[in-house]
């Protein structure tokens, strides 16, 4: 961690890959056992895969104030249960009123610790029998108690640890940190090995449909066995579905199980049976809920866990006290999905260069063959600079080549052309319509960036007057362009500022009645802080979004971004050359498309590379 630790040095955590823990860790699927080779201590700051585990070592005898904090920060990065060997680095007292659960801390780098300085006057009476460090870094990001992950742009992290003389024994003293901040404290490559990043789900609130559609509340649970309440990763996570969406996402959704419901107690461990049926014993709180409720409790369970066991979970059944309470077959589960919308996999669209609209039907693993949309927006009476089509195919929207117009059509018959459905009165092009989005409700949303009257604007239904809707976080900041989440309760924003453009996430909150709605995106957090110029942004699935941008003085990188703001190591893509605009589907598994300069519009299938697609064409989108 620091410029002076000791590699090898005493009283340190000791980590070690997966092949030497094959003896301890059974499940690790190892298929033999070295029988000769060292387990050597390296520094938490070193970059490594999730296989390796680190073991806590309890401080020696004599150890300097130093040691002390190296240690503790060292065992902090281990699986040490109940971090029962981590605390004998602390007084007797913060051994027992430390609380490691209560929140983490994630730096650039582990934390760098300095020491008093030996020619200070101030510290040279007393340093013989206490003495204090500093822990020093950059911090990235944080999580809170309810594991939720905030990103931050780096800012300087302090903090001290106090260290004192305790006698340890009769005529024995030994160095103990006694005043030391509750959480923990990691660097990012330790933080993306410990933690791992899963979704849990509840009901979008506000609207007459919403209340069967689930939303991904994304939260940072333990790889592997919890130190403090010794649950395995499955368990971990329903504990949190349980406990209630986290506090950014909770004026939006809701929970339908009752108040209270918990794990029964002593659960520490949930996985499938040989049949895969995961059984999910809860307390007696469960037991109050209708058969009605019940079945959504175990869409939410179902939803939450099948990305997260090695065996695909066909049933879920809940238990309470006096037997099962209700079961939902993995079939029946996808009448709560958010992203339900035309049969078949979605077509991808686009604007030709004589303005006018066309699709590549279903998945594209052969050759592709474009055509035009049914009616006047692939007849191009009026040429197009974008569209946006509703997620069951049924109906595009589409902003005029000068930015000026907004005109709604069927895609599946003829017709004439309508009356657009919002006019920008900015001079410039660039300051006019942005391309259009909707959201999994029917609802089409726009933004214009008149600077005379900049608005974000919704059309319920994709028809009639706009409504503008409040964004109290914009705070002078521009909408270049917006994006809808599938389930329409959270939309990623591009706002310009000072000369930056960066990537936001609001909530979208629904209030009043259906006659006069109040519509509103509050609580704007930045999400890929990271980023310092954002030029493209899709939503790719239920919490994900899949980004283009540059690093500060940096090149231009396609990666995927979570809807909380996190990364990791897989999210970045290969490259391609200068994206204008990126396009990712519902469907994890369709393709990846993206219109570049020189390339035409590409696309990248999972576990490929990029292959051209067509050489012209631009503003190419997936529905939504």
């Amino acid at each position: 961690m620091g410029t002076d630790r000791r590699p090898g040095g005493q009283g340190r955590a000791v980590r070690t890959t997966a092949l030497l823990g094959c003896a301890v860790v059974v499940l690790a699927g190892c298929g033999s056992m070295p029988v000769t080779g060292d387990v050597k201590a390296v520094d938490a700051s070193q970059p490594g895969d999730s296989q390796v585990q680190v073991y806590a070592v309890a401080p020696r005898d004599g150890a300097p104030p130093s040691e002390i904090v190296d240690g503790f920060l060292e065992s902090m990065t281990s699986d040490d249960p109940a971090f029962a060997t981590t605390r004998k680095y602390l007084s007797t007292d913060a051994r027992r009123t430390w609380q490691p659960g209560g929140s983490t801390t994630v730096l650039a780098q582990a934390p760098n610790r300095s020491g008093p300085l030996l020619h200070d006057e101030d510290n040279r009476a007393t340093r013989d029998r206490e003495t204090t460090y500093t822990l020093t870094g950059e911090k990235v990001a944080t999580v809170d108690a309810q594991s939720s992950y905030q990103p931050l742009a780096p800012t300087a992290y302090s903090q001290t640890l106090h260290l004192v003389l305790e006698q340890v024994a009769e005529g024995k003293k030994e160095w103990r940190i006694d005043v030391v901040p509750d959480g923990l404290v990691l660097g990012q490559s330790d933080f993306k090995r410990l933690y791992r990043s899963v979704n849990k789900y509840y009901y979008a609130t506000g609207g007459t449909n919403s209340r069967s559609t689930l939303v991904a509340d994304p939260v940072y649970v333990r790889n592997r066995t919890d130190p403090v309440t010794r649950m395995d990763t499955a368990t971990q996570t329903v504990r949190t579905l349980l406990a209630g969406p986290t506090n950014w996402l909770r004026p939006v959704v809701d929970s339908r199980f009752p108040t209270g419901t918990a794990l029964r107690k002593g659960v520490t461990a949930l996985a499938p049976d040989d049949q895969n049926v995961l059984r999910v014993p809860l307390n007696q709180k469960a037991e109050s809920a209708g058969r009605s409720a019940c079945r959504m409790m175990a869409a939410q369970v179902l939803f939450t866990l099948r990305d997260l066991t090695s065996a695909r979970v066909e049933r879920v059944e809940l238990e309470g006290g006096e037997g099962r309470l209700c079961a939902l077959n993995a079939d029946d589960a996808s009448e709560f999905s958010a992203d339900r919308g035309s049969e078949g996999a979605d077509s991808q669209y686009f604007i030709n260069e004589k303005g006018q609209v066309e699709r590549i039907l279903g998945a594209i693993d052969g050759p592709v063959t474009p055509e035009p949309v049914t009616g006047p927006l692939g007849a191009g009476t009026v040429p197009m600079g974008s569209v946006g089509v509703a997620r069951d195919e049924e109906r595009a929207a589409a902003v005029s080549s000068s930015g000026q117009y907004l005109y709604v059509s069927s895609v599946e018959t003829e017709g004439e052309l309508a009356d657009p459905l919002v006019t920008s009165n900015a001079k410039k092009a660039a300051d006019r319509l942005s391309p259009p989005s909707w959201d999994g409700r029917g609802d089409l949303w726009v933004a214009d960036r008149d600077p005379a009257g900049p608005r974000l604007l919704r059309l319920a239904g994709g028809k009639g007057e706009p409504q503008e809707v409040r964004v109290p976080g914009l705070d002078g900041a521009r909408i270049e362009e917006l994006r809808l989440s599938a389930d329409g309760v959270r939309i990623a924003l591009l706002l310009t500022k000072d000369g930056r453009t960066t990537l936001n996430i609001g909530r979208v909150e629904r209030r009043g009645s259906s006659v006069a709605p109040e519509i509103s995106v509050e609580d704007l957090r930045q999400a890929a802080p990271q980023l310092a110029d954002v030029s493209a942004i899709s939503w790719s699935g239920r919490s994900r979004l899949v980004v283009v941008g540059k690093e500060e003085g940096g090149v231009q990188q396609v990666r995927y971004v979570q809807a909380d703001g996190s990364t990791s190591a897989s999210g970045a893509l290969p490259g391609v050359n200068q994206v204008q605009s990126i396009a990712a589907a519902d469907d994890e598994q369709l393709p990846l498309m993206a219109e570049t300069v020189g390339d035409g519009i590409v696309k990248l299938s999972p576990g490929d590379n990029w292959q051209t697609v067509l050489k012209e064409g631009k503003a190419l989108v997936y529905p939504g």
